[in-house]
């Protein structure tokens, strides 16, 4: 049987894919995401030259600007924020298409004024009445907007050749039943294929440079299983802390915030078998196959662990301990680094534990994906070498320090037989001329273009949360209180005791 490399799309990938008319409603639009992000995406995109000439941007908040407010909003945002240059004709041209709708979610004129403003622009852009709406707001607030989208008939195209998709952020949902109960109410009114639920981590050139890896070459195939690999560690590492996010934190935690969505994510590309192609359906079949083989370990006592971190001194500066941070309850259980072991219940991965670490003030900044081998099974060398001598590593870094790393043993130069551990190195930076795209640039232009492989849909959320809420609710029900652990450490000791206890230890990147 002939199988399709899935990285082979008879599309030229060399032209640039261009958004047909089209407009975007941000609500939520005051927040710091689409100040830092999203606003600036948009700018980034138009700049690039991949947006229409009539596309639109609508913001929705509660505050009661103008205009011409919001255009300032906007451009303030896109001065500090963008990653391409400032343009002058750029602007121009996108700010014509700008607009503002004050309102509270629960305001029926307010939606009323906003299906209004987006049938005017039909006629004073030409969007062609196509309108992307993105949900950059608490979840608390997805199922009253997504209400209010199908009462005021935003939600509903206006013909067939017309479309209308929202995009969700995470989290989806806090566990299992409130993210049933969201995806109900969001397919009851926008068909799946009209839903984006956006995991901004696999918008990352680096993310999906793992198929990449995996798929385009022949070198790392056959040692891609257990007959090779030893373990694989997952990592997500902040040097900072909440910083003034208590409100949404506590009670939300590490695990939920990052484990249920990005971790899981990153695991399931990097177990997946080879999709027969690279379009979404099977993209997104094989990825859920690995999600419904996780297995956790029968005792969750000892293959998990959480802390908060102290009061202390990080990066020379002295910081509060997550205790001490404002909003957040001198009694709160709240999670700032959690870890957990995860097993795979295939035959490719019988027996090689995935590790997944995510914490906050930590060492430093990154995330990174480690795939451990096995030693060799025999060392004809000195005992002094083999002390020396680790396991080989493939390290794929996310961020910040985009690229990959091979470590290997070498012999180092001498009379003595003496073998020391190398790494051979590929950085974006140094291999490509061309910077990387923003993550929310890709997956803006995608919902846009309504290509929907980034995009996880609700089956991959709901296996996510399966995994997770059995810990979730082993935390909720221990008498054990997430241990303290110094600022610019890597966390727990119990952490490093969980790897210990499997004769394994925590890479420092």
């Amino acid at each position: 049987m002939n199988v399709q490399n899935p990285l082979r799309d008879k599309r030229d990938k060399r032209l640039p894919r261009i958004a047909g008319p089209s407009g975007l409603v941000i609500f939520g639009v005051t927040g710091d995401l689409a100040r830092k992000k999203l606003m600036p995406a948009v700018y980034d995109l138009a700049n690039r030259g991949l947006l229409p000439p009539g596309f639109s941007l609508v913001g929705f908040a509660r505050r009661d600007w103008a205009t011409q407010d919001f255009g300032k909003i906007v451009h303030d945002a896109v001065k500090q924020h963008a990653r391409t240059p400032f343009r002058e004709a750029t602007w121009r041209q996108l700010a014509q298409g700008f607009r503002f709708v004050p309102g509270d979610f629960s305001d029926d004129d307010a939606f009323d004024r906003l299906a209004e403003t987006v049938h005017e622009l039909d006629d004073q852009q030409g969007t062609g009445g196509n309108y992307a709406f993105y949900l950059s707001i608490p979840p608390s607030f997805f199922d009253i907007v997504s209400k209010q989208l199908d009462r005021s008939g935003l939600a509903h195209p206006d013909g067939p050749e017309q479309w209308r998709r929202v995009i969700i952020e995470k989290p989806f949902g806090h566990d299992l039943e409130s993210a049933r109960q969201l995806n109900a109410t969001v397919e009851n009114i926008f068909p799946p294929d009209a839903i984006f639920r956006i995991d901004h981590y696999l918008g990352k050139e680096t993310v999906q440079n793992i198929l990449a890896l995996r798929f385009a070459n022949q070198l790392f195939e056959p040692i891609w299983n257990a007959h090779y690999v030893d373990h694989v560690q997952i990592t997500m590492a902040e040097d900072i802390g909440i910083e003034g996010r208590a409100g949404y934190y506590d009670g939300i935690g590490a695990a939920r915030d990052v484990i249920q969505n990005h971790l899981l994510q990153l695991l399931a590309l990097v177990a997946m078998e080879e999709p027969v192609s690279f379009n979404a359906s099977d993209l997104r079949a094989e990825k859920e196959k690995v999600l419904s083989a996780v297995r956790l370990p029968d005792d969750l006592s000892e293959h998990t662990a959480r802390g908060q971190y102290a009061a202390g001194w990080a990066g020379g500066v002295k910081v509060k301990g997550f205790l001490e941070e404002d909003g957040i309850p001198p009694e709160s259980t709240t999670e700032t680094y959690a870890a957990v072991r995860l097993d795979i219940d295939t035959r490719r991965w019988a027996g090689v534990p995935f590790y997944l670490r995510t914490g906050k003030r930590l060492g430093r900044r990154v995330t990174e994906v480690a795939i451990v081998f096995k030693r060799a099974p025999h060392l004809p060398f000195e005992s002094t070498a083999t002390e020396e001598l680790g396991q080989n590593a493939l390290v794929i870094r996310v961020q910040p320090d985009e690229g990959t790393t091979i470590r290997f043993g070498s012999k180092v130069p001498g009379t003595a037989m003496e073998v020391r551990d190398v790494t051979m190195d590929f950085g974006y930076g140094g291999s490509f001329t061309e910077e990387s795209p923003e993550a929310y640039e890709r997956l803006i232009l995608d919902v846009l273009l309504g290509d929907p492989p980034l995009f996880p849909r609700h089956e991959e959320v709901e296996l996510s949360w399966k995994i997770l809420d059995p810990i979730e609710d082993f935390w909720a029900q221990s008498s054990v209180r997430p241990e303290q652990y110094p600022p610019g450490d890597w966390g727990p000791a119990s952490a490093d005791e969980m790897l210990a206890r499997d004769g394994r230890s925590w890479r420092r990147p």
